[in-house]
């Protein structure tokens, strides 16, 4: 039975849910500010927030009969009767009080017990960091269901978890995070969008309207484009200003699988082909966060 929550939690998607923290941890440890504690508490929440996601999508979809035969990816716990509901919204709710009780050890190690305005403004955000990872698929007003996922993918895999993995260690806010943090929210949203494009077709059938059912197939792939180029641009531009040394532009190298993932993308005529792009990407990415990390610190 262990094995099929494993699945459940789709381990694939892990590297790419702690992108994010990698580059706020590194940006943090180029101005001098790091803690071992603090890096691997928040890994490790943002790690739970993922197999949050992973069991309620699985949850979501399966209750509603998204995923069914038409389904070209891979199949699903609920889907497979591997896994009942019942079972797997207990495995949700523990989830949700393992990754909240790691969520206030990260608070406290990083705010101690008096900074009680971040310790309330960081609960509350992990509060809806967990309110967002269920309700992508589960209940009736799913807003994976209504095209908002891609804005949501990107204020928690982007915005977040980069400049609020940064403020843990600094305790400052600097504007010129957001540049990295837009890089791997859009390329987290490029994940999801090669997703929502391999499943387009059967998400029409079950009305699950994607942001892809809603601008269509064509014009799916003219927004994965941009959010591979916006990516690159956003890195480049951070670099430009923070300029130390060549090194710098050492993540230019994980844009080489990109730029193939966007040439596949490009000839792709049959959706389900792009299902081991998925993959690719979010591994691309994760070498993304690690390169440009290690730029900044060597």
């Amino acid at each position: 039975m262990i094995k099929y929550y494993i699945e459940a939690a789709r381990l694939r998607t892990l590297p790419l849910s702690v992108s994010g923290i990698i580059v706020g941890s590194f940006i943090a440890a180029s101005q001098g500010y790091f803690n071992w504690g603090i890096c691997m508490l928040a890994m490790l929440t943002t790690i739970g927030f993922q197999i949050i996601s992973n069991f309620a999508n699985d949850y979501g979809d399966g209750v509603k009969g998204t995923d069914n035969n038409d389904r070209v990816g891979p199949e699903r716990a609920i889907q497979s009767g591997a896994i009942t509901p019942k079972q797997m919204l207990i495995a949700i709710i523990v989830s949700v009080i393992i990754t909240l009780i790691l969520a206030i050890f990260l608070i406290y190690s990083s705010f101690g017990k008096n900074d009680f305005v971040n310790l309330s403004i960081f609960f509350l955000l992990g509060v809806l960091s967990i309110v967002a990872a269920v309700k992508y698929t589960m209940g009736k007003k799913a807003y994976g269901y209504s095209g908002f996922g891609d804005l949501f993918v990107f204020l928690f895999f982007g915005l977040l978890s980069v400049c609020g993995s940064f403020y843990l260690y600094t305790k400052q806010f600097d504007v010129t995070i957001l540049l990295p943090a837009f890089s791997v929210g859009f390329l987290s949203m490029g994940v999801l969008n090669l997703n929502n494009m391999r499943d387009r077709a059967s998400d029409i059938i079950s009305s699950k309207k994607t942001f892809v059912v809603k601008i269509g197939a064509k014009f799916s792939k003219y927004y994965h484009y941009f959010l591979l180029i916006a990516s690159f641009l956003s890195a480049s531009t951070f670099i430009v200003i923070e300029y130390k040394s060549p090194i710098q532009f050492l993540f230019v190298l994980a844009y080489i699988p990109i730029a193939k993932n966007f040439i596949v993308v490009y000839k792709n005529e049959i959706p389900k082909l792009l299902d081991p792009e998925l993959k690719k990407l979010a591994l691309s990415t994760f070498l993304f966060a690690i390169l440009f990390g290690l730029g900044q610190v060597l």
